[in-house]
């Protein structure tokens, strides 16, 4: 790939020559810079922007790209992108939204990075995020790629509306999720973030801008949805609304008992009632929680150090004012016959704004004891219900249990397959229900990444021996013959779809479907 630099820079800087009409985040103002000023405000080859480009969340994986694109509008990625597809050496592209990926999943080595955030500052002719109404559609807001999910909340909440399925954690993109399907304890009822998008804005690995919805190219709208970055860059996403809430009853209920544990939780998601449902796992090293008070987190330890290894199953219920008299009765009756430990069952009541951005405490926390930047060797899977207690004995209790001093957080929670489009990219189990595992580790040196990252594979390694039939979430695999195997019957139908709308294979390089280390 190297040798494609100079070449990528012959490109770029003939793009850019003076009299050129393409203008590197040009405006549409008499008083516009030149083309070769403008591209110094949009490309940068600066050591600190290939620094953060060539980083991420997981801080595991560093690939050097050519240089970073700050795009002030949509227009400025097109040329970009048209300008490899149109050359006989293509140079890679990727798009990164937050930084959030933990594998270099938007990293493109010796091409270009695409920071999407820098249209937030830009202005002119950008989506934002436009809240609307239609007869066929309801509320719905128009929102660009690149914006954060926290500021979508902030922007609905303001007309009394609000997204109904989240991620637990605020501060990514809306083209990032919608990558990969965006899950949280609400997809049980509302399906991930893929299941409630109406329309989108996509730029093609040909540089071209289409729009596409389940009736219009429909193709490229379920390639992309859960598609990795594979079929183009999302610019535009035309996001589901509801009536928002007011407050929600948060509630966190301790089992000594696996089976018991996930009997309710699938009972849970199978009655109407709850908005959200998680669980997760509670070992002798999880630190105290900002939920429990001392006393009760005092109790809960000492349960833990006596079992070794707890569940605690998570519910809300939303409420606002027609509902408020209600909604104490309501909950109880709802988690009526559940069979958590006696005295166990904890109660929160929170604003509905606090409950969505409850991660953002917790960062702001690890972050202050340099605990947040750290290496992130996390390993997320959907585990087939059928075999979840063998998931539950073979990695929880004899892998997790005995082997592991790192607090996790570790959760595992229950979907309903019927809420997931099996037209989209996205790869989950052939079973109607299947658990979310997200083993969240954090190593503070290279010796515990190394144990980690030994660990991770140990449960790869089990789950492939026992035959369980597990699907990566955010998935990273070394060899194309892998990728083959994840996505199974899709393979062929996504092969295609990269050969339609990406077939220089430019985009999203670090996710290495395509090619092998």
């Amino acid at each position: 790939m190297a040798h494609l630099i100079p070449i990528l820079f012959i490109i770029i800087t003939t793009l850019i020559t003076p009299g050129s009409s393409l203008r590197w985040g040009s405006k549409t103002s008499s008083s516009s810079s030149s083309p070769n000023e403008t591209l110094a405000n949009s490309l940068c080859t600066d050591p600190s922007c290939i620094k953060t480009a060539s980083s991420d969340y997981g801080e595991i994986v560093q690939e050097l790209p050519f240089g970073v694109l700050n795009p002030s509008s949509v227009s400025d990625i097109a040329r970009l992108v048209k300008s490899s597809y149109e050359s006989p050496s293509p140079f890679t592209i990727a798009a990164r939204g937050n930084g959030h990926s933990v594998r270099g999943q938007a990293m493109a080595r010796d091409g270009v990075v695409v920071e999407m955030t820098s249209l937030n500052s830009s202005g002119d002719g950008n989506v934002g995020i436009r809240v609307s109404w239609e007869d066929s559609l309801g509320f719905y807001a128009d929102v660009g790629g690149e914006q954060l999910w926290i500021d979508v909340l902030r922007t609905t909440l303001d007309h009394g509306l609000a997204p109904v399925s989240w991620t637990d954690y605020l501060y990514l993109t809306v083209g990032g999720t919608l990558s990969n399907a965006g899950i949280s304890g609400q997809t049980f009822r509302h399906g991930p973030q893929i299941s409630n998008v109406h329309e989108l804005d996509v730029l093609t690995g040909k540089g071209e801008l289409m729009t596409c919805s389940k009736s219009m190219n429909s193709d490229l709208f379920y390639g992309v949805l859960g598609g990795l970055g594979q079929f183009g860059i999302i610019t535009r996403a035309r996001i589901v609304l509801d009536k928002a809430p007011n407050r929600v009853k948060w509630v966190r209920m301790i089992y000594e008992d696996f089976s018991s544990f996930t009997k309710d939780q699938e009972h849970l998601i199978s009655i109407l009632g709850l908005d959200y449902v998680e669980g997760f796992l509670i070992t002798n090293n999880t630190p105290p929680n900002n939920f429990f008070s001392p006393s009760d987190q005092s109790k809960i330890d000492s349960l833990a150090s006596e079992n070794g290894i707890l569940y605690c199953l998570e519910a809300v219920k939303y409420y606002d004012d027609s509902n408020i008299t209600t909604i104490d009765e309501d909950l109880e009756m709802i988690l009526t016959g559940l069979s958590f430990k006696p005295g166990f069952i904890f109660k929160k009541d929170s604003s509905f704004f606090e409950f969505l951005n409850r991660v953002r405490d917790e960062e702001l926390q690890l972050d202050a004891i340099g605990q947040w930047n750290v290496v992130h060797p996390w390993l997320n899977l959907f585990v087939p219900s059928s075999r979840i207690m063998d998931f539950n004995q073979g990695v929880f209790v004899e892998i997790i249990q005995k082997q592991s001093t790192n607090p996790g957080p570790f959760l595992v929670y229950p979907m309903n397959r019927k809420m997931w489009d099996d037209r989209s990219s996205a790869i989950i189990p052939d079973e109607e229900t299947f658990y979310t595992v997200g083993l969240l580790h954090s190593a503070g040196s290279t010796d515990d990444q190394s144990i980690i990252e030994e660990q991770n594979e140990e449960i790869l390694r089990f789950c492939d021996r026992s035959g369980i039939k597990i699907k990566q979430y955010f998935p990273h695999y070394r060899k194309k013959e892998e990728w083959m195997k994840h996505f199974g019957m899709k393979w062929k139908v996504f092969q295609e779809r990269k050969s339609q709308f990406d077939p220089k294979m430019i985009l999203s390089p670090g996710q290495r479907i395509f090619t092998s280390y």
